[in-house]
């Protein structure tokens, strides 16, 4: 099944050439199905990369699946630009009055 992910979130055109099949936002509307909700909160500092790790291993699963990216409201990033933040993620209380099927907390290496 598809995942669901921004329209043009940097992972997207990486995730295509894969293979995994992916569903923009326009189209998931029309879709008459719930899909799975999961909430991913990307503490690693290579962000693009990681959301397309895990944006392919749930995009290969047999449930549409909606991700949706978290950050902290005081994350100040040092490997990514802040406007790919403030484009694709969303703080906690953007989204605490939604309901979730899951939450994913990746952790950044500690040495």
């Amino acid at each position: 099944m598809p995942i669901k992910i921004p329209n043009d979130l940097p992972a997207a055109a990486k995730l295509a050439e894969e293979g995994v099949r992916l569903i923009g936002e326009n189209e998931a509307l029309r879709q008459d199905i719930r899909p799975m909700q999961v909430a991913l909160l990307n503490l690693m500092p290579e962000k693009p990369k990681t959301e397309t790790q895990l944006a392919r291993l749930l995009g290969a699963t047999p449930l549409q699946v909606e991700l949706t990216l978290l950050t902290t409201s005081t994350y100040s990033p040092g490997n990514v630009p802040q406007s790919h933040l403030q484009a694709f993620y969303k703080t906690w209380d953007d989204v605490k009055s939604r309901t979730f099927d899951g939450l994913i907390v990746t952790g950044a290496p500690v040495e």
